[in-house]
């Protein structure tokens, strides 16, 4: 039920809240490539709050998710940039573009005074470009 007036809500959004960035406050980081924010615009009785998945990249994952140690490590490096990026910044803003297959989350860029998360985790290895095909592992 959630789930339902969940996509009902994302994808219902106007044009202008998913074509312009908005100034939201990341809550926490849950990975390289996935930060949960403050969702002011979500209705009672919903959790104001929602995660939005970068779109256009992988992260390795970390832990349990992990296929191997080196993924682990790989994906706690990429964590951690985005954690630090993220403490850092000035100025957070969120695009969002569509809504997760998975459910629960959006699909959309975190820009980080003026640079797009999606960029910055390529730019300094963190993570790949990504766009549905098969993933490479990154255990090699």
């Amino acid at each position: 039920m959630i789930k339902k007036l969940l996509t009902i809500l994302v994808l219902g959004l106007s044009t202008t809240v998913i074509a312009n960035p908005y100034t939201y406050k990341v809550t926490r980081v849950i990975d390289g490539d996935t930060v949960a924010f403050e969702a002011p615009f979500m209705p009672d009785p919903l959790k104001k709050e929602l995660s939005i998945r970068v779109l256009g990249v992988d992260t390795p994952e970390k832990g349990h998710r992990a296929k191997c140690p080196a993924e682990d490590a790989k994906g706690q490096a990429a964590t951690a940039f985005t954690k630090k990026k993220v403490a850092d910044a000035k100025s957070i803003k969120i695009e969002l573009k569509e809504h997760d297959k998975y459910g629960g989350r959006v699909l959309g860029d975190v820009i980080i005074d003026g640079e797009r998360l999606s960029q910055l985790l390529i730019k300094n290895g963190f993570a790949r470009p990504y766009f549905g095909e098969a993933k490479s592992s990154w255990c090699n």
